[in-house]
């Protein structure tokens, strides 16, 4: 199974946003289930993950966006991911405004932290203490000797 870095939980979304009347470009960070006004728009997103700064970036946020019309009622003109990586094509594109991603701030947990039972055994140059850390192991996280050779497709 290939190596995969957790996902880390965030607190914080951080937008960038363009008035597109008076060609002003505004950053701001919103709190997971809190709003922001920006224009006409509410910006509320709900979810904020990214990897750890080791790892190929993927960050990503679900966010609901609504305008607020003319007389007053508001209409959700936007549900959905959003991807810091892709400004361009999963951003929200609005006649008078646009809003993207930039990044996620104030990590609260992983998704490694969900499962309290999972062990991992940290490398070592001493194959003995090496040994030991996997006799700690439940045996169906021990790996076969099969596993460690290379398999090959006839």
């Amino acid at each position: 199974m290939p190596a995969q870095a957790d996902r880390i939980e965030n607190e914080v979304a951080v937008f960038s946003a363009l008035d597109k009347v008076t060609a002003r470009i505004s950053k701001f960070e919103v709190e997971l289930n809190k709003t922001v006004t920006f224009g006409a728009l509410r910006i509320t997103p709900r979810a904020c993950y990214s990897r750890p700064p080791t790892e190929e970036p993927k960050t990503d946020t679900f966010v609901e966006i609504d305008e607020t019309q003319l007389d007053g009622s508001e209409k959700r003109i936007f549900t959905g991911w959003m991807f810091a990586e892709s400004p361009g094509i999963y951003g929200l594109e609005h006649p008078t405004y646009d809003v993207w991603l930039t990044k996620c701030e104030k990590p609260s947990r992983t998704v490694a932290e969900d499962n309290p039972n999972a062990t991992t055994v940290a490398p070592s140059d001493n194959p003995s203490r090496a040994a030991a850390a996997g006799a700690n192991l439940p045996a169906e996280r021990i790996p076969s000797e099969q596993d460690f050779r290379r398999r090959v497709r006839r």
